[in-house]
């Protein structure tokens, strides 16, 4: 091979190794595009907590827990279930003690509260009739229909929030109870069943989840789950002597951002201070 030839293919490789390199360092491997469009499509983060007890208060063990709510002079509202039990309830907190009481009719199970412009209102469970009251006097101003089931009840400062036990969740005017818009809850592309008493936190959904010791928060904007709250173990062996039902129950002081949970039949009412897992992952 002559001298000039080998010079040439030893110019073109070094040229092409060149341009390799040069392309290589130029930019990223994937474009900003490309890379945008990889983490739209990547899970987003699901957030794990676990808690630990601020507080211990009393709570009526012959409460079946359905609605909780906290009221700024530093007393709870709860709403309780079953026919022929159900009640509307203004609760000390320190002592548990039941500051007054309005029973519902006995052919409605009563279920979710929440209030809103000045105003209790309260779900049943099949019967697709509900109960507005006046706070001070627990007197009942008036009734209204919705379609469904009445699961859990709160809000966001302009709409009811109302669950019907799937993974629907509906917001409705207060005023006419129409329906404004339809939210579906899902961890990824699966649905969240069995959505039950809710609570509106720092602008996300809290909600139990029935039949287990979860909460899910949820984002109320996309119906997405954003975290879920892990409160096994807050009942001790000897709370679980007389018989308790699952956990139900959240109630949130957004003034001094304390969080209480309880739960159907449960002899306390607990103050928690949420705690993010160690072993937090990505999903």
């Amino acid at each position: 091979m002559s001298f000039i030839k080998l010079s040439s293919i030893c110019l073109m490789f070094t040229l092409s190794l060149g341009c390799h390199n040069r392309q290589a360092g130029a930019g990223p491997l994937v474009s900003d595009q490309d890379q945008q469009q990889i983490d739209a499509s990547s899970p987003p983060r699901v957030d794990k907590y676990s808690y630990d007890i601020i507080n211990i208060y009393p709570h009526d063990p012959a409460s079946f827990t359905q609605g909780l709510l906290y009221h700024d002079d530093g007393v709870l509202y709860e709403s309780t279930g079953l026919n022929g039990q159900s009640s509307l309830r203004k609760v000390e907190i320190q002592t548990g003690r039941v500051l007054s009481r309005i029973d519902v009719p006995a052919q409605y199970f009563a279920e979710g509260l929440a209030m809103l412009g000045g105003q209790l209102f309260q779900l049943t469970w099949q019967t697709q009739i509900g109960f507005v009251y006046d706070p001070g006097s627990l007197q009942m101003v008036k009734s209204f229909n919705y379609i469904g089931e009445g699961w859990g009840l709160t809000n966001d400062g302009q709409s009811l929030i109302m669950s019907n036990g799937t993974n629907l969740i509906s917001y409705l005017d207060p005023q006419t109870f129409e329906v404004r818009r339809v939210l579906a809850v899902n961890d990824e592309s699966r649905p969240i069943a069995n959505i039950n008493e809710l609570e509106y936190v720092k602008g996300q959904i809290f909600t139990n989840i029935w039949q287990t010791e979860r909460i899910a928060r949820i984002d109320p904007q996309s119906g997405r789950l954003t975290g879920w709250i892990y409160l096994n173990g807050l009942l001790s062996a000897e709370d679980k002597i007389r018989p308790v039902d699952v956990l139900n129950g959240i109630a949130y002081d957004e003034a001094n951002d304390r969080l209480f949970v309880t739960g159907k039949l449960w002899p306390k009412l607990f103050e928690i201070k949420l705690k993010l897992r160690r072993t937090n992952i990505s999903r």
